[in-house]
Parts: structure tokens; C-alpha cells; sequence
């Protein structure tokens, strides 16, 4: 039995139906190049939008096919950043946390594909509303930003409500997959592939520093928290109804329940916050990855993670059906 070939790897020419999430300040372009040339897709994360840091990693990806995704709420402040990106000719945008409709038709101009990751059902009528290529269903497994519903029960939904309302549109599994168990769950629930953060954030190629890379592997999956007090020490205003989900640690212990008081001291609090992450400090700032956590027991290259991920989905479904191609 081989991997069925969805509509995923149809439309975008893959051999794996596996996205690397845009993960800020990790996914870079090495990291988006080489889930690319394993045959996945990888996406560079465009994050708050630092310009020359884009131009960067584009360059890294060294002309790879690979996409870009943003956090929605945040481009609109700098909505130039959008039309500079596009210049590299970028397979797919995405975009997450926010009101996708200024941005998809300058996407769609530049002939790139629209992806619209969503966290509840109201975000997916706006996708469909846009005509989204591809819907991201991520639930609240997933490291970093989200919101509330469960992976298990939200694709399915969603897979429900695209059928009747835009068949044409591919869904994404997002939070908590990280192993081919976790994608061919995905694709029995409806979806056509999987978008991978977690997984991918413990790869090599991450820009992840050493200490926090270790800190994932010392982590099961109760060793993580949705809170608001990583946004609180940046100073991010993050739009209400979303919390980023990251280890807990003494950083966590000190501040979550106690967010005024972390208001109140947060012209202290905030160098201290942002000097431990940038020394790779895993205990005195925010570590950003998933419940995932538990399934992760090695830091490895990209290709390794997305190639394994397609070969244990073939043998899960390959039980699943008593070996019957």
C-alpha cells in the first residue's frame, strides 16, 4: 500500500501531504527549503514583519519552491510588506488571525495560492466567504497562538461544512499531529494533509536555539500552558480570543494568574524577557511549542521528519484496512 495521493499534493505538486507551519522567528528559510526538497511544502514565517529578516531567509530558501505566512492583524499595520514578499514569487500565502479580505487579491494577482488558517467556525465562513484555496483547521493543541477547539472534533466539522459550501476548497489538520499516526488521522477525518509546527520546530534547520530545542525533548504533552503572559512581556497586543500555548517553566510558574502584576512590572520584566530568549534561556521566557511535545524524542532534519511522517501513515493505514490497498 502506498500513501493515497490526495488533492493536497495534486494541486501543489507534492509526493507528502505535509505543510511546515510558518512558525515566527523559527520557520525560516532553510527550514521552509528543505521540507520543500523532501517533498512537502515549506512555509517561511513572516511573523510580526521584519522586512530585511524575509529578504534573509527567501535568500536561504535558495530558490526553492516554498510559501509565506503571516499574522493577519499584524500585516495590516504594514501592508507594503505583503507586495515586497510577493516579489519572490512565493507558492502560497497564509494567513492566520485576522480578516483575510484586504490581502487575497493582491495574493491571487501574484499567482500564489491563499491559505486561511482558522481556529473556529466563524473564521471558516470568512475563508470560504474569500474563496481560500486551502483552510487550516488548527486546533488548541498547537504551539504557539490559537484559540480553543480541539483538533479531533474541529476538522471534521469543517470537512462537513466545506463539502456542502465550497468542495473545491483543500482542509489542513493543524495541533498536536506530529507522526504518522497523527496524519493519518488527519486524513480520515476529511482533511487532504497536514500543516506540522511542533514537529518541525524540533528539526535542525529551525532557528531554534540549542537550550530550547533540549527543553522540547525534557517535555511530555501536560508540559505546556495557553496563556497570555509571553504577549504581556513582549508588549504584543494580541487581538482578544486568542493565547499562545508554550512550556511551562519558571517564566510560566512566576506570571500565569498573575497578569496585572506582570503588567505592572513590565518595563522590568520585559528585557529580562526578551534578554532569556535570545540567550536560549529555557527556564526565564516563553518556549514556544505544542502538546506535541510528548510524541518528540529527537531533534532531526526536515527531510527525516516529513518522509517517516508519510512512511508510518502508510503502515497505520495499512492496518487500518488489513493491508488492502
Amino acid at each position: 500500500m502506498t500513501l493515497p495521493t490526495t488533492r493536497l499534493m495534486q494541486v501543489f505538486d507534492l509526493r507528502h501531504p505535509v505543510l511546515s507551519a510558518p512558525m515566527a522567528f523559527a520557520g525560516g528559510g532553510a527550514l521552509a527549503a528543505a521540507v520543500s526538497r523532501a517533498g512537502g511544502l515549506g512555509l517561511i514565517g513572516g511573523g510580526y514583519g521584519d522586512p530585511a529578516w524575509l529578504e534573509e531567509q527567501f535568500a536561504l530558501a535558495d530558490g526553492e519552491r516554498v510559501g509565506v505566512g503571516f499574522i493577519t492583524w499584524s500585516l495590516r499595520k504594514s501592508p507594503a510588506l505583503l507586495t515586497d514578499v510577493l516579489r519572490h514569487r512565493p507558492v502560497a500565502v497564509m494567513l492566520s488571525f485576522g480578516d483575510p479580505r484586504p490581502f487575497v487579491d493582491e495574493i491571487r494577482a501574484a499567482g500564489a495560492r491563499v491559505i486561511c488558517q482558522c481556529q473556529d467556525m466563524g473564521h471558516v465562513m470568512d475563508a470560504v466567504e474569500v474563496r481560500a484555496d486551502v483552510i487550516v483547521a488548527q486546533g488548541a493543541e498547537a504551539g504557539g497562538h490559537g484559540a480553543s477547539r480541539g483538533t479531533m472534533s474541529f476538522v471534521p466539522e469543517v470537512a462537513d461544512h466545506l463539502s456542502r459550501h465550497a468542495p473545491e476548497t483543500l482542509l489542513l489538520a493543524a495541533g498536536g499531529i506530529a507522526d504518522g499516526r497523527g496524519l493519518a488521522a488527519a486524513l480520515m477525518l476529511g482533511a487532504d494533509g497536514v500543516l506540522m509546527g511542533t514537529r518541525l520546530w524540533a528539526a535542525r534547520e529551525a532557528l531554534v536555539q540549542p537550550g530550547h530545542h533540549g527543553a522540547i525533548l525534557e517535555t511530555d504533552g501536560d508540559g505546556t500552558v495557553r496563556t497570555t503572559i509571553a504577549d504581556i512581556a513582549r508588549q504584543i497586543p494580541w487581538p482578544r480570543g486568542f493565547t499562545a500555548r508554550i512550556r511551562r517553566n519558571a517564566f510560566t510558574e512566576r506570571w500565569h494568574g498573575r497578569e496585572a502584576a506582570l503588567q505592572t512590572a513590565v518595563a522590568t520584566e520585559a528585557p529580562r524577557y526578551r534578554q532569556a530568549f535570545a540567550a536560549g534561556d529555557p527556564e526565564q521566557t516563553g518556549v514556544w511549542f505544542g502538546e506535541a511535545a510528548g510524541l518528540i524524542h529527537a531533534i532531526e532534519p526536515a527531510a527525516d521528519i516529513v518522509t517517516r511522517v508519510s512512511s508510518e501513515a502508510v503502515r497505520c493505514l495499512e492496518r487500518a484496512t488489513g493491508g488492502r490497498s
